[in-house]
């Protein structure tokens, strides 16, 4: 490391001073050699951050040796396209060499992407999505205050970005949790990619924090480290319970006197021509050529870090069985399965080890148990999806079993993309959604999220689980919260009765294990099979009853596991006869399209129909929503007779 900054001393030394020119003129070189030779960057806010990003580096906890030492401080990099920056910054603490930089940027499979990713050390979260930066840091500070660590975050920001909503949602949420281990910087250099960000959309970014009660701080020069080192000194040692802001006013393209203050540098890296000029103006050596030729040998991959897999020991505890007597939703039975969960891994006297999010509907998604034993770890973001989604990410990071619960609409539908940033990031989120599809009744189509398979279908690193009753409910519950990985687990609003095996006892009984990629044979049958999942199954069953005194033998598959999917079963189900797919999802892209495939792609011919939602539904009953789109006992057996035909 070839700079150590003391943030207890008033201010920095000559000599310091000294070496962060020195740093900064090398990056600077790395900065505009590197998207020159990509042919593509962001070479303007790199050099416009850089002195915050030396600073920073300088002042913070962290061991280039060991990147994911668990004592690190983190440094979130929001404006993620200021790559060039970041890594020339790394390259000078010792996190990699400039061969690896410079060799690699841009370069298909290389370590060093056009936005930041924590494949490169030294990197803590992929970014580049605007707006989502100050999420993260705040879950990854708010970590540290629920494990009890004495970890700092900073959060490097434009100010462009901060016309996007989330941080308001963030901003506000830093606060109420008094996150004073927590400090943003802004780049405020007044440019974004259209021009004047008071043009493209006015905004006062110190008042929009002093509004919500942070720490404000103004650096009138932002490229100056003499200035920026006392006000982050500062920051970094704060315990007042407030988070601080420092809004630092720097100009776009600093150093190089062509670029200064010009929007179109934001993306645009120089010509050769205009990268000899800035390289000559540097005092350096113009070496582009030797580059270029570097970057003509085969990609470099062994910079690339692995991704991040601390995930604590959780104790599943003993399920709950739920006898054929009990009528009960499944939201309910997640509640006891996530209490119970916490009265056996959150221990009196220890940080916890389960937490859970929710979105002003503690109640309805049955949280309040876990809230009543767990106040500590309970955390209510207020109706803030966005930022909660994003939020729960960054906590399961850092090593925290979190669950997050709202309706199926705002945790799939809305939250789309921070799912999916979250994903990128080889996250650990437990969403359960509630109030999934027309089960939702009488709160309409716009509750009623029909999505939930064809959005996580997009995903690579999520499981979809989709119990059918209580206890299957209960069994996936206490088996996602020991597992690592993103897994989603869906749920609708009604009470439904337990399912049960051709003796009348509970199905998933004591002795059932929930297993991923494996399905349920409710019923066993020879003339054809009802595949389903979820809300339908009890649908699915009473069918099958129709169908028996009709003298039809059907069987009935439940595929609570649609992500992965068990294929083997589908393949078995084609070899008896006609499948009947039947489930409360859009028709085009749930579980009906997901066999249809496997069929296609085994080369199976058989006979098929797919039942779901055809259409937006209306406000009503739940049956009576389902009779309207063939979806009830009647319409099902009606529709497996006519395959049969």
């Amino acid at each position: 490391m070839t700079l150590q900054l003391n943030v207890n001393s008033p201010g920095l030394t000559d000599e310091q001073l000294n070496a962060l020119h020195e740093m900064r003129t090398r990056c600077a070189r790395r900065i505009l050699l590197s998207t020159t030779l990509a042919a593509s960057g962001h070479p303007g806010g790199s050099l416009s951050a850089l002195d915050m990003l030396l600073v920073t580096y300088g002042l913070i906890n962290h061991n280039p040796e060991k990147p994911r030492d668990e004592g690190r401080d983190r440094v979130v990099v929001s404006i993620g396209h200021i790559s060039p920056g970041v890594y020339s910054t790394l390259v000078e603490y010792g996190y990699f060499s400039e061969d690896d930089f410079l060799s690699g940027f841009r370069r298909t499979g290389s370590g060093f992407p056009g936005h930041v990713e924590s494949v490169a050390p030294g990197v803590e979260w992929d970014t580049g999505n605007l707006g989502q930066g100050l999420t993260t840091a705040a879950g990854m500070a708010l970590a540290f205050k629920i494990k009890k660590q004495n970890n700092r975050v900073i959060c490097l920001m434009g100010d462009g970005e901060h016309q996007k909503g989330q941080i308001v949602e963030a901003i506000r949420f830093a606060h109420k949790y008094k996150l004073d281990n927590l400090t943003v910087l802004v780049d405020r250099n007044h440019l974004q990619i259209c021009g004047d960000t008071e043009e493209v959309m006015p905004q006062s970014i110190r008042a929009l924090y002093a509004a919500m009660n942070w720490n404000v701080k103004y650096v009138e020069d932002g490229n100056d480290c003499s200035l920026l080192f006392p006000a982050l000194a500062e920051a970094y040692r704060n315990t007042s319970g407030v988070p601080t802001v420092i809004v630092a006013r720097t100009v776009m393209g600093k150093g190089i006197s062509f670029m200064e203050n010009l929007a179109r540098y934001h993306g645009s890296p120089l010509k050769e021509d205009q990268l000899a000029a800035a390289l000559e103006e540097l005092g350096v050596e113009n070496d582009y050529e030797h580059w270029q030729a570097r970057r003509q040998e085969p990609v470099r991959t062994d910079t690339i870090m692995p991704a991040p897999s601390a995930y604590p020991d959780i104790r599943p505890g003993e399920p709950i069985l739920y006898d054929t007597d009990t009528v009960t939703d499944n939201r309910s039975a997640y509640g006891n399965a996530l209490q119970n969960l916490a009265e056996v891994n959150n221990l009196e006297g220890r940080p916890p080890k389960i937490v859970g999010v929710s979105c002003d509907l503690e109640g309805s998604v049955k949280m309040g148990g876990f809230h009543k034993h767990s106040p500590d770890a309970y955390i209510e973001a207020g109706i803030q999806e966005h930022h909660a989604a994003g939020l729960t990410g960054a906590l399961s990071r850092e090593s925290l079993v979190t669950f997050f619960s709202t309706f199926g609409a705002f945790a799939v539908s809305e939250v789309y993309n921070q799912n999916r940033l979250s994903d990128f990031n080889h996250t650990n989120m437990k969403i359960v959604a509630t109030h999934v599809g027309l089960d939702v009744g009488e709160d309409g189509p716009t509750h009623q999220c029909i999505d939930y398979l064809g959005l996580m279908k997009n995903y690579f690193r999520f499981s979809v689980f989709m119990p059918a009753d209580p206890n299957q409910t209960d069994r996936i519950i206490r088996y996602i919260a020991t597992q690592p990985g993103n897994h989603f687990v869906g749920m609708g609003r009604s009470k439904l009765p337990v399912i049960t095996n051709e003796e009348g006892e509970p199905f998933f009984g004591t002795d059932y294990i929930f297993a991923p990629g494996k399905a349920d044979w409710l019923r066993q049958g020879k003339d054809l099979t009802i595949v389903t999942y979820g809300a339908l199954a009890p649908a699915a069953l009473e069918a099958w009853e129709l169908l028996r005194e009709a003298g039809v033998s059907a069987g009935v598959l439940n595929m609570a596991s649609l992500i992965p999917l068990d294929m083997d079963s589908l393949v078995r189900a084609a070899s008896t006869g006609p499948v009947l797919t039947v489930e409360d999802h859009h028709l085009e892209t749930g579980l009906g399209a997901s066999a249809a495939t496997v069929y296609v792609e085994k080369g199976i011919q058989v006979k098929m129909r797919r039942l779901g939602v055809s259409r937006y539904g209306s406000s009503g009953k739940p049956a009576e929503l389902y009779a309207d789109q063939g979806l009830d006992p009647a319409s099902i057996a009606r529709a497996a007779g006519e395959l049969l035909r």
